[in-house]
């Protein structure tokens, strides 16, 4: 839910996972008759925002966001709207601003800003918040509909601002004719800024937004002035970004930075201190003397452990504390991503897997991967239950930012101070892990290390990270074009990892978009990481029908996979798919990959649809490159 200031009206809603991945703190959301500006963390109210337990992710939120955090939290909802739309439910939800506050005026097309006076606010009905509207007081006509005017600027510094009307109609100057000149903005439609004219009512100066578009456009804009209105502030060490022309609704207004962890127990630890771990925020709080009387209350938390004694609950609980302190100690802000799937990836590959709970279950088929799969898996482990939790930990504009690289791209704080808890959702769902023979991955490598195909993709990389960021490296001679390279066994990995999507959202019934993937490959710490997990994890009844782990029992998953590699060999987009290769000057990262045959939705992808090439899979053109020659 949303409400605005200083209105105090209810406006809209939204659901709580739009808040985390398309219109969270900082960004636009477009309603039915304006757009509104979602304010920073410092004005939210948390009593209503339930705390979300999630030890391993708060740790990792706490590394890049400093120790202040102490929560992660939904976002802030009570039961009872539909009944009482006037009830305590109705003053609920996520604080807003109109955005962009400059207005335009349906019947006689006066453009001004909200704070001139001129527009009036309404919004009678309470059970229909968005028919929430602004309109012309003074116009002639009675009560018309006000619009947002549709431009803003921003920055890749991540500021947002009001496009400068008066500016911009004066060139620069002033009006020669009034100190607080009346405009009127002509919207003829058509794309970004196609037929739009500015004009000044009283001294008649006129300017098209086609003036501002493009690097030439740019020239006529003021320069930036490092304004961030989710917080209402302005950058103290000021800005030297050129600011950018953006249409209310662009894609690229807004990009959620996110953190996401799945509930895995900590390995070689006992079921007490899993369950410790798991409801850590509840246990910090509650001194051993308070043990007796929590467990005759019955928290759910409580109930648990309580096979336990309280003796044993404290000493674990010390244990846990110990150990948490010890880590945080050791640990500095800042200093790149925090890993978040090396604990993952011990459990998923473990010999012995760990006690089944509510928030994870695992299963592995006592007989092993099949005799017709041996040469493709090394193991397949099902997951019944899985718990994934996400936090916002910040966002950035213009450009999304880097998955492995944070140096990159700046993010944009969600509060003006140093926030006590983060935006977080949970979702549970089951997925399928596979891992791929180690001894098989080796063999490849060293087969396409040298090669051609990979050579090529090697220097897109450096063509991608030298256009995208070498206008933001403060020292070009130190910028090293192949930082964060995935290598070959990822690109491997993520080929094979959507070719089983694709196939799986054919024969489970699952969309792919209801599908997402995780890749373990290697690290310079351990270089025999070799996994992939496709899961899905939303948050309605769809995420646990059962589908998805049906299809890993021996005959399903035999059928599957051949299926699978066998549509790998061949697109509707041949020969242009099978022929394609990175090539000098574009800086695309895929090879033999299209939308027919390999992308998937950029919900189920990690990578943003990059580092995919059937050839290292199937064989295409040269068979040496291929990781699976044969069919199963």
């Amino acid at each position: 839910m949303t409400e605005t200031a200083p209105f105090r009206r209810r406006v809209g809603s939204v659901r709580p996972s739009h808040l985390m991945f398309t219109g969270g703190v900082g960004s636009l959301i477009d309603l039915p008759n304006f757009s509104v500006l979602v304010k920073g963390l410092d004005e939210w109210r948390d009593e209503h925002a339930a705390v979300i337990d999630e030890p391993r992710l708060l740790a990792a939120v706490q590394r890049t966001l400093g120790k202040s955090v102490q929560h992660l939290r939904s976002a802030p909802w009570l039961e009872g709207l539909d009944k009482d739309p006037n009830g305590p439910a109705s003053r609920v939800g996520v604080p807003v601003a109109p955005f962009p506050s400059w207005f335009r005026c349906t019947a006689c097309n006066e453009l001004g800003a909200l704070d001139s006076g001129v527009f009036g606010f309404e919004n009678s009905n309470p059970r229909k918040p968005h028919e929430a509207r602004f309109f012309h007081a003074r116009c002639k006509k009675k009560k018309p509909l006000a619009v947002a005017a549709r431009f803003v600027l921003a920055c890749t510094n991540g500021h947002l601002d009001e496009f400068p009307y008066i500016h911009f109609v004066h060139r620069g100057g002033k009006c020669l004719k009034a100190d607080h000149p009346r405009l009127r903005m002509d919207d003829r439609g058509g794309n970004l800024g196609a037929n739009v004219e500015i004009e000044c009512i009283n001294c008649g100066e006129t300017r098209n937004i086609r003036d501002a578009q493009g690097s030439r456009g740019e020239e006529n804009l003021p320069r930036c002035r490092g304004r961030h209105p989710h917080l209402a502030t302005f950058d103290p060490q000021g800005c030297d970004r050129t600011p950018k022309l953006l249409v209310v609704g662009a894609s690229n207004q807004w990009f959620a930075k996110t953190y996401s962890a799945l509930a895995v127990p900590t390995p070689d630890a006992g079921a007490l201190e899993n369950k410790i771990e798991k409801h850590w925020t509840f246990f910090e709080g509650l001194a051993p003397n308070q043990y007796p009387w929590a467990r005759s209350v019955g928290f759910e938390q409580f109930q648990e452990v309580k096979q336990w004694s309280d003796e044993e609950i404290a000493e674990t609980v010390a244990k846990v504390r110990a150990k948490k302190e010890g880590s945080a100690s050791g640990q500095q802000e800042g200093g790149g991503y925090p890993d978040l799937r090396t604990p993952e990836w011990e459990v998923f590959s473990a010999g012995r897997l760990p006690d089944p709970d509510d928030d994870f279950t695992l299963r592995r088929d006592i007989d092993g991967v099949t005799e017709a799969l041996t040469g493709i898996y090394a193991d397949v482990v099902q997951a019944e239950r899985l718990r994934e939790v996400r936090a916002l930990i910040g966002f950035t504009r213009l450009d999304a930012p880097d998955p492995e690289d944070p140096e990159l791209v700046r993010l944009v704080p969600l509060a003006r101070s140093r926030p006590e808890w983060v935006l977080a959702s949970e979702v549970r769902g089951e997925g399928i892990f596979f891992r791929l023979p180690e001894e098989l991955l080796q063999e490849w490598e060293k087969r396409v290390a040298d090669s051609h195909a990979l050579r090529l993709h090697r220097e897109a990389y450096v063509r991608y990270r030298r256009n995208r960021y070498s206008d933001r490296i403060n020292k070009p001679s130190e910028f090293d074009e192949m930082a964060h390279w995935p290598g070959a066994r990822f690109i491997a990995l993520h080929t094979f990892s959507h070719l089983l999507i694709r196939t799986i959202s054919l024969e489970c019934g699952y969309s792919s978009a209801s599908l997402s993937e995780r890749i373990y490959s290697g690290t310079e710490d351990d270089p025999h990481r070799a996994g992939i997990l496709i899961y899905t994890a939303v948050p309605d009844s769809e995420g646990t029908l059962g589908g998805l782990v049906s299809l890993a029992e021996p005959d399903r998953l035999t059928a599957l996979t051949r299926r699978a590699l066998a549509d790998a060999r061949h697109c509707s987009s041949d020969p242009l798919c099978a022929e394609r290769l990175p090539q000098a000057p574009a800086d695309f990262l895929h090879g033999a990959a299209c939308h027919v045959c390999l992308f998937v939705s950029e919900t189920t992808c990690e990578r943003g649809n990059k580092f995919l090439d059937r050839r290292f899979i199937v064989p295409i053109d040269d068979p040496e490159l291929a990781l699976y020659p044969d069919l199963p």
